[in-house]
């Protein structure tokens, strides 16, 4: 790293790493030198070293003998926690999608691994680093002052119509013990996190619509509380629905005053992408609407609107074009090289995991009573 660039190896390279991680971090090679990719997948890895010419291995274990800086984690949920632990103790920094883990005792030897070897754990939630996002932030009221109502929506066709422009291979040959393996680690850690044992449209609902997807907007909406001083309250209710294709739940804000209602949903024959918060304060209705995450330097629409008498004034906001997929990494290269304090801690990410985990909890024992 003596020119500031950081030897980075990719740790899984489904969709998310195809589509975005990989060209991102070639993109950034004033920062980053793409040191090689591991995957099970015989398929893959030859169309990464096909597309890229980089080395490709089959284990994690292997890429993490490359004496790398730093690895970007994006292999399949169950195997977040262990991949990030092992490269923690190869001396790597880590940028991990997210979630970063299910259970309290995962997070908790993931931040003792990174405080012993000091180094940087970042978790993957790209909208924070929105420039429209972060124009928000600086529109909302200390205090949260009037604010009585905060709405998240996501309709999400599941990505297909976002990415079939892109070169994708599929994983359809990976070893049918691997994926035994981390179907069973997802199991064992799900009922770590409930306290109970699930399946079928239960097990579905957390992990894909909450820990998976709407998680996303659950780490950006605590940041808008944290830029307000506000501390969530209890979840107060939380559904599963669609057959596990869907799932809500409400929190409780500044003592019973407010209320925070979130929900996704999977559309599956639509290629229609919606995601939508509303703030609603007595004096003023702050909006953002994001594009499809995959479809790149598109720009969120943030909307501000107030009233004079019977005059309604909106506000339109386009901040820029930047990509937070490519901001988010630019973010953890200044960590990691800088000594930046670092967006999406571990702690962070625990906060919004625990949220969730106690949504699916009231979501299971409706579905139980």
């Amino acid at each position: 790293m003596a020119d500031g660039r950081l030897r980075v190896g990719v740790i899984g390279a489904g969709m998310i790493a195809q589509v975005e991680h990989i060209p991102n971090l070639v993109f950034l090679g004033d920062r980053f030198e793409l040191a090689g990719v591991a995957d099970p997948s015989v398929r893959v890895r030859g169309a990464i070293a096909d597309r890229y010419g980089v080395p490709v291995f089959d284990t994690a274990a292997a890429l993490l003998g490359e004496r790398l800086d730093a690895v970007v984690v994006a292999v399949p949920d169950p195997l977040h926690a262990s991949t990030v632990l092992h490269a923690l103790a190869a001396g790597a920094h880590v940028f991990c999608e997210k979630p970063l883990c299910f259970t309290e005792a995962e997070a908790a030897a993931i931040a003792a691994a990174r405080d012993r070897t000091g180094r940087v754990v970042q978790v993957g939630y790209m909208k924070r680093y929105d420039p429209n996002y972060q124009a928000a932030l600086d529109l909302l009221p200390e205090g949260g002052e009037g604010l009585r109502y905060i709405s998240v929506e996501v309709s999400d066709p599941d990505s297909w119509p976002f990415v079939a422009h892109r070169p994708l291979t599929r994983p359809d040959d990976v070893p049918p013990e691997l994926v035994a393996d981390a179907r069973a680690r997802q199991l064992a850690q799900v009922a770590e996190a409930l306290g109970v044992g699930v399946d079928g449209a239960q097990l579905r609902g957390y992990v894909d619509p909450l820990m998976s997807g709407v998680v996303h907007c659950v780490n950006s909406v605590h940041g808008m509380l944290d830029r307000m001083g506000i501390a969530p309250g209890p979840v107060v209710s939380g559904h599963i629905f669609a057959g596990g294709e869907g799932a809500s739940g409400s929190v409780s804000l500044l003592d019973g005053r407010a209320l925070w209602h979130l929900v996704q949903v999977l559309v599956p024959d639509v290629g229609w992408y919606h995601e939508r918060y509303a703030l609603h304060f007595s004096d003023r209705v702050v909006e953002l609407e994001f594009p499809s995450p995959y479809l790149n330097h598109q720009q969120t629409d943030l909307y501000v609107r107030r009233s004079d008498g019977l005059r309604l004034d909106t506000l339109h906001v386009q901040a820029g074009y930047e990509e937070a997929f490519v901001r988010e990494l630019e973010g953890f290269w200044a960590s990691a090289v800088h000594g930046e304090p670092v967006r999406n801690p571990v702690e962070d990410a625990m906060r919004d995991a625990r949220l969730l985990t106690d949504v699916a909890r009231h979501a299971i024992r409706g579905m139980t009573a």
